[in-house]
């Protein structure tokens, strides 16, 4: 009898807290579950694609313009490389030929006074001595013009190798060009060196036209000079007489 009430006890001490777990069960907060929204979850993903997408766009972007920057500096870049002082030598050296030109110089005055003191007719009250000194000046300065002809003809030779390993050089700065600044100021100087080249010919054609020209000068002066010489060798004395000559005398 004693167990029967024990265990009766018991069983409705078990229904008296079953309520209260079920109750309890009840109430339970609705955060506690975990709860897998597909529509949500692809919006998601969706949002971060996008997200990536305009994040890979600027970094695109950013590197274009880099790019962009780089090209910009290459194209802006100077030629590490200058061939205007050896220009420029070469040009002074021709210059320094034809500024030694001897006796007459490349000056129009001077040209001047020289043709009316020595060139052109010979003036008639000119003595002798005068004449000989004066066809005598007039041929050193032929001479003088020949030489100087050929000295700067010997400067325009002594030029071209050294033009030569510029215009080398020049090619290859322009053929290794890293931007279009360095290739415009390689073809630029390429064209200094072409009109140094040009200076250079001019410097000959004008030191062999002062030669010829002097020469001419000298010819045509010795042709009027000897017209006043003749005249005034048979302007001496009365000339010849003619008379009788005997040639053998005979014995009386």
């Amino acid at each position: 009898m004693k167990f029967h009430r024990s265990g009766a006890m018991r069983f409705a001490a078990a229904l008296a807290l079953a309520p209260v777990s079920v109750a309890s069960m009840a109430v339970a907060p609705a955060n506690a579950f975990i709860v897998f929204d597909p529509s949500n979850y692809s919006q998601n993903v969706l949002t971060a694609a996008r997200s990536l997408q305009q994040i890979t766009n600027q970094i695109t972007s950013l590197q274009n313009q880099a790019q962009m920057l780089i090209n910009q500096a290459r194209n802006l870049a100077s030629l590490p490389f200058s061939s205007l002082q050896q220009l420029q030598q070469s040009v002074q050296r021709t210059q320094q030929l034809l500024g030694q030109a001897q006796n007459i110089a490349y000056d129009v005055q001077q040209i001047d006074q020289a043709f009316q003191q020595k060139y052109g007719a010979v003036a008639l009250s000119a003595s002798d001595q005068q004449l000989v000194s004066d066809a005598r000046s007039r041929w050193q300065n032929t001479v003088g013009g020949l030489q100087d002809a050929m000295r700067v003809q010997a400067g325009v030779v002594g030029n071209i190798d050294a033009n030569r390993s510029e215009m080398s050089a020049l090619v290859g700065q322009s053929q290794g060009a890293t931007g279009a600044l360095q290739a415009t100021q390689a073809g630029n100087q390429l064209l200094a060196l072409q009109a140094q080249q040009l200076a250079d010919l001019t410097a000959v054609v004008a030191a062999n036209g002062r030669a010829q020209a002097l020469q001419a000068a000298e010819q045509a002066t010795a042709a009027d000079q000897g017209r006043e010489q003749r005249r005034r060798f048979l302007a001496q004395g009365a000339g010849y007489q003619p008379g009788n000559a005997q040639m053998f005398y005979g014995k009386n």
